[in-house]
């Protein structure tokens, strides 16, 4: 099996087929201590892809409440299991490797891409997974809202740990998509080989002309974002709102625009862009594009479950209030340091965090312009200063497409009007 590098896992690792990579790859960052669990961005992209006959059950993008819900359900707790039983202890992260090329060290375990190799069966398994039953796509928000408590007292809050940094009762929402991940499973399993990422944005497709609803790419994938339709016997997946990232959306004048469930997230936890590519997978240094920044250079994003091995382009800022070992299995070692580095952040952090939908345009580059202090003080023990500074977003054109300040400015209307309260 060829050997391809995967710089989230800091290492190489086998994978079906060489490593082939666009220039630009569609990835997004969404910040969880945001997200309020409205459903908006569920409903938009319900709304516009998936209403037709056999797609009552398909939700491209969902919300589930962590840690109990999940679509299909148990969606995480089974891959994850599998792949511990596929190597008898749980994969290690060695921190001694870390650097600007291994960003979260080294991961020492086995990808589902490297599992089935120690499995035998009556059919060799290209990419370890498994196939949802029914039920268990039955209910996209099963659990929503259902917290975590005290062991042995349920439906009960546990009076201690109320306050960050961990909270004792706790559950948060995590929005989810398809990654268009850089080593998708659903790619490496399927056997008519009609999934493709697309050269020019990294995208991941089914070619329906090719796909005999073998459901393999629905049982490879391990975040399970690939869906068999039964009307037609044929698998579908979200398609990144492709046309809106091309720029053939009329509304932009032919400028790239963040896809449907980006644009209507009114929690603001969305941003969504593409990043260049070095010939080995990894991001190209691109200081200023406000994706690049958040990975890896603030570093406040983190991918979800790297362990897969899949490489995943969607990233998130993890949820302070939620217990560490948890959120470190979800999304790798980098945990504490992202945040740390959100309760507490720095004078381009806070600006670049004002970008997150002041626009539907994808944001190519920006720009910090300075301003006055604000005040000072002090934050879980740390010292902080807020400057009311300008970040202004340009397109790949060189273009200015939004311009906003730190401090949001409020505007009092003069009550001479005849409806005045």
């Amino acid at each position: 099996m060829p050997q391809v590098f995967n710089w989230q896992l800091g290492r190489e690792m086998s994978y079906p087929y060489e490593g082939s990579f666009p220039q630009r790859q569609f990835a997004f960052v969404f910040n969880l201590n945001r997200c309020i669990g409205c459903q908006t961005c569920t409903m938009a992209c319900k709304s516009t892809w998936t209403f037709s006959k056999g797609q009552e059950f398909m939700w491209w993008n969902n919300v589930e409440t962590k840690p109990y819900g999940g679509y299909p359900q148990f969606w995480d707790v089974k891959i994850l299991k599998q792949l511990h039983e596929a190597q008898q202890e749980p994969g290690r992260w060695d921190a001694k490797t870390q650097d600007a090329q291994h960003p979260y060290g080294t991961y020492t375990g086995k990808t589902i891409f490297e599992a089935p190799v120690q499995q035998a069966g009556p059919e060799p398994q290209r990419v370890l997974g498994y196939l949802p039953t029914d039920e268990e796509w039955r209910f996209p928000n099963i659990y929503e809202d259902t917290a975590v408590g005290k062991p042995g007292a349920p439906l009960t809050f546990d009076p201690a740990g109320t306050q960050l940094p961990e909270h004792k009762t706790w559950f948060f929402y995590l929005a989810r998509l398809c990654n268009h991940c850089t080593y998708p499973g659903c790619l490496a399993a399927c056997p008519r080989q009609a999934i493709y990422k697309r050269p020019e944005d990294g995208i991941v497709l089914i070619d329906q002309q090719r796909c005999r609803g073998y459901r393999k790419c629905v049982e490879a994938c391990p975040y399970k974002k690939a869906m068999y339709r039964p009307t037609t016997r044929i698998s579908e997946k979200c398609i990144g709102c492709y046309p809106r990232v091309e720029g053939k959306d009329p509304e932009t004048g032919g400028r790239p625009m963040e896809t449907r469930c980006m644009a209507a997230c009114i929690g603001q936890i969305r941003l969504q862009g593409l990043v260049k590519m070095n010939p080995d997978g990894a991001w190209t240094e691109d200081r200023y594009n406000p994706l690049y920044y958040l990975v890896k250079v603030a570093k406040v994003a983190l991918p979800l479950y790297p362990q897969f091995g899949t490489a995943p382009n969607g990233f998130y800022m993890p949820p302070r209030w939620v217990p560490r070992d948890y959120l470190k299995q979800m999304f790798g070692p980098g945990v504490e340091e992202a945040i740390a580095a959100y309760l507490t952040p720095d004078r381009e952090l806070l600006a670049v965090l004002q970008l997150f939908r002041k626009t539907n345009l994808i944001i190519a580059r920006y720009a910090l312009k300075e301003g006055p202090k604000v005040y000072e003080t002090e934050i879980h023990g740390k010292p902080f200063t807020l400057y009311n500074d300008t970040i202004i977003g340009y397109g790949e054109d060189g273009q200015e497409l939004v311009r906003t300040q730190v401090e949001e400015p409020f505007h009092v209307r003069p009550a001479q009007h005849q409806n005045s309260i």
